[in-house]
């Protein structure tokens, strides 16, 4: 049987506002507390509105939010967890993916291309993300589970910041492969939190971008596309 060749391009999508037009990991938690899943409503609405405000003013460590997203999961039963979570895609996720992002994903995987997501949005919330979008690997923060419940803990180094140059890394040397060794690599993304994966990819690509990461990439000449009104 003949092998086929190893990928010559990399392309890596962050997730939120990128190829989704809205936050996954905020509208979960929106999503749980408006249900009366995880104890007060308006206190659990209110905790997450701060860290969101916290996350765009870049003041948001991966510690902190990890403490409150991943303690939602470990507040409940992994069936309800998973029951809600089928809801969740069907009434939040689903609506919102475009055939504009379908698209951009579609065509690197139709030319051979090796795609990951890459999100700081653990991966409970947004495996059943990826495999809408048929992207076959994903990078996101890790919650750790063990004697069959969410701990509120995470695994491994958070994928958030220069966290998502570290994980892009040690996943591609778990297949004996660098940055290097493509030909090209593309990274997609909105938020200046990702500014030190864009840096070391070859085509750093600006996709909806927030105010100042659109003057970062005007001044550096980096592409710009708006996937979204």
């Amino acid at each position: 049987m003949t092998s086929l060749a190893p990928s010559s391009r990399l392309a890596l999508f962050d997730l939120d506002h990128t190829l989704l037009p809205l936050d996954s990991d905020y509208l979960w938690a929106d999503f749980l507390a408006r249900g009366g899943y995880v104890g007060d409503p308006a206190a659990a609405c209110a905790k997450n509105e701060e860290l969101m405000q916290r996350y765009d003013a870049g003041l948001l460590t991966a510690a902190e939010s990890a403490e409150f997203m991943l303690g939602l999961l470990a507040s409940n039963t992994p069936y309800d967890l998973a029951r809600w979570h089928e809801d969740f895609m069907a009434q939040v996720i689903r609506p919102a993916i475009t055939e504009q992002a379908l698209a951009l994903v579609r065509a690197h995987l139709e030319a051979g291309d090796l795609c990951a997501i890459a999100t700081s949005t653990n991966t409970f919330v947004t495996a059943p993300i990826a495999r809408a979008f048929g992207v076959p690997v994903l990078l996101g923060t890790v919650p750790e589970y063990a004697a069959g419940r969410y701990t509120g803990r995470m695994v491994g180094t958070p994928c958030f910041r220069e966290g998502k140059v570290v994980r892009v890394n040690e996943w591609l040397a778990a297949q004996g492969r660098q940055l290097s060794d493509f030909g090209q690599s593309f990274f997609y993304s909105d938020s200046m939190n990702d500014v030190p994966l864009l840096e070391v990819v070859t085509d750093p690509v600006a996709v909806n971008p927030s105010p100042a990461l659109r003057e970062l990439a005007s001044q550096r000449n980096w592409r710009i596309m708006d996937l979204f009104a």
